[in-house]
């Protein structure tokens, strides 16, 4: 005899579909308005920063500085749309427009809301990342075919900043906060992650740091990708993606049910 939650409650792909399906609808009413500025940010910067300091640095770590630089911009797009949908977008559906309370009046339990959460960050990840792969690939600064599982890793990048800015958001009560977060770790992050030079580069002391953050392997896992070349590395960055967007996400679902059911 079927149990009392399972009369009551669709399959868990459909509840996860609901949240995400909500998401999407919102998000493409304005998508020229939402979509266009994390689009245009990293080609920009790839314009100034690739084009103006290409004259003066040739070549980085044995490919143009220009292919170099386009190569990591395609996961900081990943990171700063997931970073701020699962941040201020979070926010504001938690206590300002009170979205959560009437999606939990649905046949949903808190996990189903957040895991919904993180998937449809994960697909905005994977979103900007193949539209800003069509960019600098119709200019040949990533190599074709293996380029094209790059936004796989957009993806995964997407989850996993949505993990990390799911669990500051359980932390914030003023919206302002947020400002902490993207300066003072998201920023310094695109720089030291390397994206904008190889982290050999940096100072031994500032390397182990460097290995922490999130952001630098999914970065190297996608230069393995388009330099095809794979190694015990690439293994340990997709690991270390898996293993921190698991724990993350759990913290995160843990902290936001206590804040959802009071």
């Amino acid at each position: 005899m079927p149990s009392n939650s399972s009369r009551l409650y669709p399959p868990l792909p459909a509840r996860l579909y609901g949240v995400w399906f909500r998401h999407m609808r919102v998000y493409t009413r304005n998508l020229l308005s939402n979509g266009l500025p994390p689009f245009l940010e990293p080609l920009i910067f790839l314009g100034g920063i690739g084009l103006g300091l290409g004259h003066y640095v040739e070549e980085m770590n044995g490919v143009p500085y220009i292919e170099f630089l386009a190569a990591g911009l395609l996961m900081t797009s990943a990171m700063f749309t997931a970073a701020f949908e699962c941040s201020f977008g979070t926010f504001i559906r938690l206590e300002f427009d009170k979205v959560y309370d009437g999606m939990l009046a649905a046949p949903m339990s808190v996990t189903d809301l957040i895991v919904g959460e993180i998937l449809w960050a994960g697909t905005k990840g994977l979103f900007f990342s193949c539209t800003v792969l069509v960019i600098v690939g119709s200019f040949g600064l990533v190599p074709f075919p293996q380029s094209l599982l790059t936004p796989l890793v957009g993806f995964l990048t997407g989850v996993m900043f949505a993990t990390l800015s799911l669990l500051v958001s359980s932390f914030v009560k003023n919206i302002n906060h947020f400002n902490f977060y993207f300066t003072g770790l998201l920023s310094p992050m695109f720089f030291f992650s390397g994206v904008v030079f190889p982290l050999e580069n940096l100072p031994p002391a500032v390397r182990p740091i460097a290995e922490i953050v999130p952001l630098t392997h999914s970065v190297r896992l996608v230069r393995h990708l388009v330099g095809w070349k794979w190694t015990g590395t690439a293994v340990l960055d997709l690991g270390y993606i898996l293993v921190f967007s698991g724990v993350f996400g759990f913290l995160a679902v843990a902290r936001l049910k206590k804040r959802l059911i009071h």
